[in-house]
């Protein structure tokens, strides 16, 4: 089942259900990815980052504004979201990746980051945040 149809189908057992912010939310994310397959884009994984990006960015921003209540909303969407992305790595099997990388590309310095992130990014695949991977990177190399 893709991760289309399973939106699709949490958005009708939600309507069942009378959970009327968890349906706008399904069907928000049901319209991108939707949207995306037209394109003929068709990476189902990288929409569901990019909304739940979206959402968390929005979060930041209605909080500074002093809105509480929407920025919870905005983060309740992200949290939905984050449910159908595969499970984030832990510290221990990202630094695995990223040494190897490191060992790979022989980078020892900083302004070898871009060498390292382009080994481990692929390896990465989606289950671990760009600015984490990099800040991650740029430890090591720093340290």
């Amino acid at each position: 089942m893709s991760v289309l149809e399973q939106v699709q189908a949490d958005t009708r057992e939600a309507m069942k259900a009378r959970e009327r912010d968890r349906v706008g939310a399904l069907r928000m994310l049901a319209s991108a990815l939707q949207q995306d397959a037209k394109l003929g884009e068709d990476d189902e994984l990288a929409v569901l980052r990019r909304e739940r990006k979206k959402r968390l960015e929005a979060a930041e921003g209605f909080r500074r504004g002093g809105s509480e209540d929407r920025a919870r909303a905005e983060e309740s969407e992200a949290k939905l979201i984050a449910g159908y992305l595969p499970e984030e790595l832990s510290d221990g099997e990202l630094g695995e990746l990223i040494s190897s990388a490191i060992e790979e590309a022989g980078a020892s310095e900083p302004r070898e980051l871009g060498q390292v992130m382009s080994l481990v990014m692929p390896r990465v695949q989606g289950r671990a945040d760009g600015k984490r991977v990099s800040a991650a990177v740029r430890e090591r190399l720093a340290g």
